[in-house]
This record gives structure tokens, sequence and C-alpha cells, in this order.
């Protein structure tokens, strides 16, 4: 009895986690004039996701930078290119590359 509702607390969690990603996630592309904010709320989400153990959904993958936490605006502080059947995406903030095959 204790079990299932260990397990039903957990999967709670992880619904109100996911939920406060997409928000945060939605508030830093609001705000993606305001560099400093949108890279703060990037490492919120970032820092909910890995303590509560729930992935970043995939939509959201490509939009922040993994090394500096900047929130990506593609020809603003980040490029994207096709080369041999891999989408690369630079961030011009810290320079880092990220390559994601498709």
């Amino acid at each position: 009895m204790a079990r299932k509702k260990f397990f039903k607390e957990k999967n709670i969690v992880k619904q109100i986690v996911l939920e406060r990603i997409y928000r945060l996630f939605e508030l830093a592309e609001q705000n993606s004039e305001d560099k400093d904010y949108a890279k703060q709320l990037i490492k919120l989400a970032r820092k909910l996701s890995m303590r509560n153990k729930v992935p970043i959904p995939k939509e959201f993958v490509g939009k922040y930078c993994k090394a500096c936490s900047a929130f990506l605006v593609i020809g603003k502080n980040a490029r994207k290119r096709i080369t041999n059947k891999l989408l690369v995406i630079s961030c011009l903030e810290c320079n880092a590359v990220k390559k994601v095959g498709f």
C-alpha cells in the first residue's frame, strides 16, 4: 500500500517539475532580449531537471547552450548550419558547437 503511494507521489512531483520547466523556458523565450535573465532561467530549469531526475523535453534541447546555459536565438547569439546530414548549432557567446543528426 505504501509503495503505491510512493510511486504516485513521485509521478506528481515529476509532473510539477515538467510544468515548471515548460514555464521557465517560456519565460526565457519571452525575455530573450535580456540575456542575463534568460540565462538565469535556463540554469534554474536545468538545476530542477537534474535534482529531480526529469529529462528536459526534446523540444527544448536545441534552444539552449549546454556549455554556458544561454538561451539560443538563431541570428542573434546562435548560428545554425547543415553539413553532411548534420545540423550544427553554434553558440556565439561561448563558441560551443552542438551537432545533431537528422
